[in-house]
């Protein structure tokens, strides 16, 4: 995309964290932002903190895993602006922390029913408004940087295995949409100060068991944020002005922590290592 100003987006899961972030940045760069999230209040208090900085903004419903509810976004999003140009699909969830091995499908289907299939249904909703914008359209999916790498110790195999595979989706689709002028990033951000842990816990459905909430008293509240501020946590807000300049420049990767790129080095010293034995043992 050439110019943002005077365009529209729609960020799901933008009542908090990330999302927020995203949709602070859109509208600052002269968007018009429909901020989707399941639970309407929290994407009303963003729209309003939009409006009050001076932008341009309104709330709406989406639940990610419902393709009907996300047509139906997608419809409310062009009939009060007339078009989408940007869509986030930004909405994610974690399980609980531990052993892969250790949690149950229920734990695999709904993270991956919002991490992998709510990208996928964001995409099937918005791709015919976005054709119709083409070339000023632009797809952004949230991952991690722990779906480029595993974070070691973190026990959070289910959460990157998502991530990994929304990388790949994303990758993918960026070759189909380019002969059609459609831009697709993957945004893969390191440490961020958010509330995942208890949105992902809150936001989990009945059908899915229950889900332990690290984050209920105000002292758990207190140690979240202390663990922030000490592993130097990205605020939000500083998100969303990295995710404009990656739309424009229609980066691939959208990255938030270049510190980290020895981790990525890493990984792939390894993967060549394997290329090296594997020659050796063919040879």
């Amino acid at each position: 995309m050439r110019e943002l100003a005077g365009r529209t987006a729609f960020v799901t899961g933008g009542g908090s964290g990330v999302g927020r972030g995203i949709a602070l940045g859109l509208a600052a760069s002269g968007m018009t932002v429909a901020v989707a999230d399941l639970h309407r209040e929290s994407a009303g208090k963003v729209a309003e903190e939009i409006e009050a900085r001076g932008g341009r903004a309104f709330a709406c419903f989406a639940d990610v895993t419902s393709p009907r509810s996300l047509e139906l976004a997608a419809a409310e999003v062009v009939e009060c602006t007339g078009a989408v140009h940007v869509l986030c699909n930004n909405a994610g969830v974690m399980a609980a922390p531990g052993p892969t091995a250790a949690l149950g499908p229920a734990d695999w289907e709904y993270v991956f029913s919002v991490n992998v299939f709510g990208v996928v249904n964001g995409v099937r909703a918005f791709l015919p408004h976005l054709r119709a914008a083409a070339p000023e359209a632009h797809i952004v999916n949230t991952a991690s940087l722990g779906g480029l790498f595993v974070v070691d110790g973190a026990e959070l195999g289910v959460y990157l295995s998502s991530k990994y595979a929304c990388v790949g989706y994303t990758e993918c689709l960026r070759e189909e949409l380019a002969p059609e002028g459609i831009g697709v990033s993957v945004l893969c951000p390191g440490l961020v100060a958010s509330k995942l842990p208890h949105t992902s816990a809150r936001n989990r459905p009945s059908r899915y068991g229950p889900q332990p909430d690290p984050t209920l008293d105000a002292g758990a509240e207190r140690a979240l944020d202390e663990m922030t501020r000490e592993r130097a946590a990205m605020a939000p807000e500083d998100v969303g002005p990295v995710v404009v300049q990656g739309i424009l420049a229609n980066r691939l990767h959208i990255l938030t922590h270049p510190q980290a790129r020895f981790l990525l080095e890493q990984r792939f010293a390894r993967v060549l290592e394997d290329f090296d034995f594997a020659e050796r043992a063919m040879g």
